[in-house]
């Protein structure tokens, strides 16, 4: 016969495991976001950048469950040049049709630890062009005191989601591009 302690124990043990886990929620902060991206050619590589105009996530450690979103602002895209982001943003991207690129989550694969780093992918609908896209996310996690630093580095095969390739008879591109972000995200209080 178990004591009246021990069953007091066992109760609360078995009332704290079907307590729901927290959401983690993460504010993604713009100021300290890089969104970047590189286009190889035959000459050359192009390097640019676009800028963030929001981002959140929430998701459940126990079961991996994510949502949120991550919006970049397509008509941002900048790569130095102003003839080659005209084309990017009139031919390309159709930044004026489709002013923004997003990406929701919907899954954590992996545990993120409080302390310390942490990989993990993180699955979703990435929104481009007009279409979403089924993608998973490499990220690379440092976690301190609440605060959380991400790289992702990721391709987008843009010409196979039905975007334009920009390419010359002179001058031939990659039909992907290369994406990495580097973001600090806290958690909401």
């Amino acid at each position: 016969m178990m004591k009246p302690v021990h069953l007091a124990c066992a109760a609360m043990l078995a009332a704290a495991s079907s307590i729901p886990a927290e959401d983690t929620v993460l504010q993604i902060d713009p100021s300290q976001t890089k969104v970047e991206f590189t286009l190889a050619d035959v000459l050359h590589t192009v390097h640019g950048s676009f800028l963030l105009k929001r981002g959140n996530l929430r998701f459940d450690a126990a079961t991996g469950k994510a949502s949120g979103e991550l919006v970049v602002d397509a008509a941002s895209g900048a790569s130095g040049s102003g003839a080659r982001d005209r084309n990017m943003h009139n031919n390309v991207l159709e930044s004026g049709r489709y002013p923004e690129i997003v990406f929701r989550p919907d899954r954590v694969e992996g545990k993120v630890v409080p302390q310390g780093a942490s990989k993990v992918a993180l699955h979703g609908m990435f929104s481009i062009h007009g279409a979403e896209h089924d993608i998973t996310l490499p990220v690379e996690v440092e976690a301190a005191g609440g605060q959380y630093s991400a790289a992702i580095a990721f391709n987008v095969p843009y010409v196979q989601w039905g975007m334009k390739n920009p390419s010359t008879l002179f001058l031939r591109v990659s039909d992907k591009v290369e994406i990495s972000i580097h973001t600090v995200a806290r958690a909401a209080r």
